[in-house]
């Protein structure tokens, strides 16, 4: 399913998405990656909607990415013996041990590693950031503060500690349970919550072993303080705006988002920037023009992905949630400030052949009257590659691994198309041009760029290019040698 756009859209199912008419309708209205929230919903029905989102795929032969976002480690205060208290600002409070029910005066915080890893003069935020209180005391089974901001305090409410790393690892007993439920499944996409260090990375990518690709959440200080090796140990990540918002000042985030948005694609990895960027949608059917900015922002920047949460998996307008974001990508890319700052924001990485060929194939179509790149590809890196170039003119990813072909939706520009193993360079120009033609982005008087490696099938070989006509002598393969 071509869009007209570069720039892809990532959905989060829920109960407002998830029937078949529903999941479909999201896809047609622009969504290309469908978010699986293992926080929210049983295992059987996360299995349903995985089997929903592939029958789409197959009723409308159209390769779609599956995301499983693991919840990763949740920090929760214990119970009140009257479910809830309000603490005033200035009033001291007590974290501990102490499983005995709470009170205006102090509450169970179940965490040991917490206490091990405070310090005097730390942080502690309640309830989204609402509540904030400062570590006066503290010793290996309890925290005495005092309360710089105030607020209503009840069970379960979730803490964050943004001043330390915490000594917890990224996946908790459920969430290897749900990595591995995720990857016999079969989803191209696994999301780590709570990354703090590159170690987390490693060890999702160990129990993966190969299965999925890793998408690190950046939603703590420390990771943004070890974002470069995260960064390396990852297939992509997400800017998770809204807990970073939580534990770092809210005007630190946008800079940090765009300095992420710019690493991920030197890098050639894909980045997706999420949370807030519809909220009013969840309950009215127009954004505010707030919103739409922030999503105009986030596509300037070169991000390969937005993402909805709330907006599509709960809310009541999740068709019109995606049709706005759609709209929107469409009318920024067409600006040519877009064009300009894409263009100016281009820097030459890596001195590999694959890296010339797919600079070079950048330059030819910009250059000319070429109507689409064409790259044939295994394990993704030459389209990975491709996409880094942000080329003026469309991405046709053809491989014959249908993980692969899922995995690239979520890579900026990629349309990517299933073809058979090929063995020789000729045909791959064959099926190239078929598949610009059948596909639209190119006609009989046409040319494209075609980049693969010799010999085929065989991962990181890229280092072969061909401008091809797409004319009937060689759709019909009478092209001579």
């Amino acid at each position: 399913m071509r869009r007209q756009r570069n720039v892809k859209i990532v959905a989060t199912l829920g109960p407002a998405s998830d029937s078949y008419d529903m999941i479909r309708a999201l896809h047609e209205a622009g969504a290309d990656v469908f978010r699986l929230n293992m926080s929210h919903g049983t295992q059987d029905e996360i299995r349903e909607k995985h089997r929903i989102i592939r029958q789409v795929e197959r009723d409308l032969d159209s390769p779609i990415a599956i995301l499983a976002d693991l919840q990763g480690p949740k920090l929760r205060v214990g119970d009140f013996a009257n479910s809830a208290e309000e603490l005033e600002d200035g009033a001291p409070f007590r974290f501990d041990l102490d499983k005995t029910l709470g009170d205006a005066s102090r509450v169970c915080l179940p965490h040991p590693e917490i206490f091990e890893a405070l310090n005097p003069g730390a942080t502690l935020l309640v309830n989204d950031g609402k509540i904030r209180l400062k570590v006066e005391k503290c010793g290996p089974d309890f925290a005495d503060c005092s309360v710089i901001a105030g607020g209503t305090i009840s069970n379960h409410k979730g803490v964050n500690v943004p001043d330390v790393v915490l000594p917890l690892a990224a996946l908790s007993e459920k969430d290897r349970s749900d990595l591995e439920f995720a990857c016999q499944l079969g989803v191209d996409w696994l999301a780590l919550s709570f990354v703090q260090r590159a170690k987390d990375v490693h060890e999702g990518r160990a129990l993966a072993d190969g299965r999925a690709a890793i998408l690190s959440k950046i939603e703590k200080p420390a990771a943004v303080e070890a974002f470069n090796e995260i960064l390396d140990a990852s297939d992509g990540i997400m800017v998770a705006r809204g807990d970073l918002g939580v534990e770092l000042p809210v005007s630190a985030v946008p800079p940090i988002q765009k300095r992420m948005v710019r690493k991920c694609r030197a890098a050639a990895k894909p980045v997706i920037v999420a949370t807030q960027m519809l909220e009013s949608m969840i309950e009215s059917p127009m954004p505010t023009r707030a919103e739409v900015s922030d999503v105009a922002t986030a596509i300037y920047e070169g991000t390969d992905a937005i993402m909805l949460s709330a907006e599509s998996a709960a809310g009541q307008y999740p068709v019109e949630a995606i049709q706005t974001m759609d709209k929107v990508a469409i009318e920024v890319e067409a600006d040519p400030t877009y064009t300009q700052i894409i263009s100016s924001s281009r820097s030459a990485k890596g001195n590999s052949v694959a890296d010339a060929i797919v600079a070079a194939a950048r330059e030819i179509a910009e250059k000319t009257e070429i109507k689409a790149i064409c790259c044939f590809t295994q394990s993704g890196t030459t389209a990975l590659l491709t996409a880094r170039e942000r080329p003026g003119v469309p991405i046709i990813a053809m491989t014959s691994l249908k993980g692969t072909a899922r995995r690239l939706c979520l890579s900026w520009g990629c349309n990517c198309v299933m073809t058979a193993e090929l063995e020789r360079f000729k045909g791959a120009v064959v099926n190239a041009a078929r598949a610009a033609r059948s596909r639209g982005f190119a006609d009989e008087s046409d040319q494209i760029v075609v980049t693969a490696g010799v010999p085929f099938n065989v991962p990181g070989t890229t280092n072969i290019l061909r401008v091809a006509p797409c004319d009937e002598r060689l759709i019909n393969n009478t092209d001579p040698e």
